[in-house]
């Protein structure tokens, strides 16, 4: 009987859980989605028990189809969208009010008002991130302000913070375990990047009370063990978790200095580890905690595009141009080229290097001439060319670029976007056999809590290559998109 790791994979979307084998596959998986709420323009909001609900049918419903016991799942691991802010009542785990999600820019009041205080250096340097709301303090600073009695319950001790992994892990153990990951902690701005800790200052300018926020632990480690639900037995250890980003570069074996991947996934996120100092950045990438594994710490330089698979979805919902997201490459291939069209899909803002939260889509270059087909090519370019700025300037800070990029993602099946990508970095693409390299990574961490893997170098020799993109056009067409793209960014 073959054991497992279950991984959680606790998505924008919805939540996938699979089993992963001793020998870094997936043996299963299923993926439940659940609503997205939009009460207002640029608020984006998920109900917490919905998500709970999601996790749990996704659970049973892998077990059920895969005919597993509960005694082969040696361990879970969790992975999850980072940012996204939760409060719920300390004695019976109820949430007082809708996550309010990474991609949510209600809070830009609140980073304006502390960049005009002068504070956006020190959180610049303590933190490694910028004052944007993308990150989740400024949402817990909202969500008191909007509330005086949420506010003073929390400051008596009665309500509790986290991020989705802090609410997974304390709903799995029965309300016993509150704790956050290093990894998930860096994207608060509430915690120091070499302390590893919470810290006042950074605490009390946004107002957040310490005794509403979680343990600080490492991303592999047995937090606790599930207790009292009806989908798995009791005693099961969780043993690792990390946010999505850093459980993918975990999952794609880039366990050195100067590795890096992108996920494209509703974003496309790069990471690059740059080992065991946090390095800052020239070009507003953000700085962050990779893992911290066996008393170490390892940091990244992470760049963001908010928006990547996203694009594809607003074609085929927004505009109906597509049925489904994997037309798009077919339509895409139906023209040589984009016909002098380009897209910045800045549909929630800009993120690094630029950081323009009010920035919105933009299309140029129309005429009569326009196909859908150009215009789904220019999305495929829109994506890769966002992903090539963030590579560019991490290659800046770094002193030089790495020789070349994992990728992994729901968009990384798309083999027209992989060819684009190597051919605007001019370096090879690695698709991974498995492409789930995040919740991939979740696995990693909480088998190698257990001993279900020795080490990382036994995880490294057994990760597998499906596919690499190598470089075909010629210099003049990068140079000309490069080109084209920074005209249009320049008028934004």
């Amino acid at each position: 009987m073959t054991d497992y790791i279950l991984a959680i994979d606790q998505g924008t979307t919805g939540t996938t859980a699979l089993l992963v084998g001793h020998d870094l596959r997936v043996h299963g998986r299923h993926t439940v989605d659940f609503p997205q709420h939009f009460p207002n323009p640029g608020w984006v909001e998920h109900n917490p028990e919905e998500i709970w609900v999601s996790v749990r049918q996704a659970i049973l419903e892998l077990l059920e189809a895969t005919g597993t016991a509960n005694k082969q799942i040696m361990a879970v691991g969790i992975t999850n969208q980072r940012e996204t802010t939760l409060l719920w009542e300390r004695t019976d785990g109820r949430p007082v009010a809708n996550a309010i999600v990474w991609q949510c820019r209600r809070s830009a009041p609140i980073c304006q008002k502390l960049k005009d205080q002068g504070l956006e250096e020190i959180y610049r340097r303590r933190t490694g991130l910028v004052l944007d709301p993308y990150f989740s303090g400024t949402k817990l600073t909202w969500l008191f302000q909007e509330s005086a009695e949420l506010k003073h319950r929390a400051e008596d001790g009665h309500l509790i913070f986290g991020t989705i992994d802090t609410f997974l892990v304390w709903r799995l153990t029965g309300g016993k375990t509150h704790v956050t990951d290093v990894s998930n902690a860096s994207r608060t701005l509430m915690m120091d990047l070499k302390s590893l800790d919470w810290v006042d200052d950074l605490l009390e300018p946004l107002a957040v009370p310490r005794c509403v926020l979680p343990e600080l632990v490492p991303s592999a480690q047995v937090y606790g063990h599930t207790r009292g639900l009806d989908f798995l037995p009791d005693g099961i250890p969780i043993a690792g978790m990390a946010g999505d980003q850093q459980a993918a570069l975990f999952g794609q074996a880039c366990f050195e200095s100067g590795q890096s991947k992108c996920t494209y996934g509703t974003g496309a996120f790069i990471l690059e580890n740059i080992g065991d100092q946090p390095l800052p950045s020239k070009h507003g990438l953000l700085t962050t905690v990779a893992w911290q594994l066996n008393g170490k710490t390892s940091y990244a330089l992470e760049g963001s595009a908010f928006i990547a698979g996203a694009a594809v979805q607003w074609l085929r919902d927004g505009l109906g141009l597509i049925r489904s997201s994997e037309e798009i490459e077919a339509l895409a291939q139906q023209v040589e080229d984009n016909g002098g069209v380009i897209f910045i899909p800045a549909l929630t803002g800009l993120g690094a290097p630029h950081w323009k939260s009010d920035a919105r889509g933009q299309i140029t270059g129309l005429t009569r001439g326009t196909t859908a087909a150009h215009l789904a090519r220019a999305t495929l370019e829109g994506i890769a060319l966002q992903v090539h700025g963030l590579v560019a300037a991490m290659a800046d800070d770094c002193g030089e670029a790495s020789s070349i990029l994992k990728v992994d993602g729901g968009a990384a099946n798309n083999n027209l976007l992989m060819q684009m990508q190597a051919d605007l970095l001019n370096q090879p693409v690695s698709r991974p056999e498995t492409v789930e390299t995040t919740a991939l990574g979740a696995a990693m961490l909480a088998g190698l809590s257990i001993g279900f893997w020795n080490d990382t170098q036994e995880l490294a020799a057994s990760w597998q290559e499906e596919r690499c993109f190598e470089p075909q056009a010629e210099s003049a067409w990068r140079e000309s998109l490069l080109n084209q793209w920074q005209e249009a960014i320049g008028k934004m």
